[in-house]
């Protein structure tokens, strides 16, 4: 039975991750009462009992975590986007690459790819290893997310009515999802990259606009299909698939990140991910490489 600390767990991601692992009979959770969560002889008690500690944290909080429990034999996974190009952590995207797995599976310390990332990183990864997009290539990155992702005060802006129902945001290109879709992607140029939240609790479409430049549609999709012939969790679509309409909310309460291209040869064409920000993009995500690293099925809980 492994012992997992969830250090953050009142929050939207923790409590998720916490869902998910209860009633499994191989994981047994190492809890600190609400009233000494923050108490710092508490949280490294609980470090030192826990084979693996998952840090549901903001970024600094997460970074000092980790220092926290440098000396301590734990395991840690970071569902913050502090460690993600940060040397000496296994990037969490299990179906990234032929050796993430085991790479994941065999670390010390694993960070959790954020949930726009994710989605530009499958769809951008396979492509420019093929040779199909330039690590140079101009892109931009247009995407959509419900306001879980934005934590407890955004949510709370759409729960009272103060929030509009849609809003774009972080278009000063400083968004913090940038730096691990340049370095995961293997990019040499800095996408251009314009989220959005709109009116819904969860759920996601990012979408990568190309000039074809003779590239096509089905060539593309076929790339696509051999990276992931094997992938657990990330399933290549048609676009007949859609009907017209992509849907953001399609793969809620599930780990799947569904990819399909859409377009015309002669006009263009658009790379688009379907994914839960809660699921794949955060929890799912975090329980999977758990279970990677405890030697669990990889889909327990998922």
């Amino acid at each position: 039975m492994a012992r997992v600390f969830i250090d953050g767990e009142a929050g939207t991601t923790g409590l998720q991750i916490r869902e998910r692992l209860a009633g499994r009979s191989d994981i047994d959770l190492v809890r600190i009462d609400s009233a000494h969560r923050k108490d710092p002889e508490a949280r490294r008690a609980a470090f030192a009992e826990a084979d693996v500690a998952i840090l549901c944290l903001p970024d600094a909080a997460a970074r000092e975590a980790a220092a926290f429990a440098a000396d301590l034999p734990v395991r840690i996974i970071d569902a913050s986007s502090a460690h993600r190009v940060a040397e000496g952590w296994a990037y969490g995207f299990a179906e990234l690459t032929a050796d993430a797995r085991a790479r994941i599976a065999a670390a010390q310390r694993v960070s959790n790819p954020g949930c726009y990332a994710t989605g530009a990183i499958a769809l951008l990864a396979p492509l420019v290893a093929a040779g199909l997009i330039a690590p140079e290539e101009d892109l931009t990155i247009n995407a959509v997310s419900g306001y879980s992702g934005g934590g407890k005060e955004l949510i709370a802006e759409f729960k009272t009515g103060e929030a509009p129902d849609f809003f774009v945001y972080a278009l000063g290109q400083s968004h913090k999802h940038l730096p691990e879709i340049v370095a995961h992607a293997r990019l040499t140029g800095r996408p251009v990259f314009a989220p959005s939240v709109g009116r819904f609790a969860q759920g996601m479409v990012v979408q990568v606009p190309l000039h074809l430049h003779g590239r096509t549609v089905a060539g593309l999709t076929d790339a696509l299909r051999a990276h992931y012939d094997a992938a657990s969790f990330v399933r290549v679509r048609g676009a007949g698939d859609y009907a017209g309409r992509v849907v953001p909310t399609a793969l809620n309460g599930s780990n799947f990140i569904d990819l399909s291209v859409h377009g015309d040869d002669a006009r263009g064409g658009v790379l688009v991910a379907v994914l839960d920000n809660l699921g794949k993009g955060a929890s799912g995500a975090a329980v999977q490489n758990l279970n990677l690293m405890i030697g669990a099925d990889e889909g327990l809980g998922l």
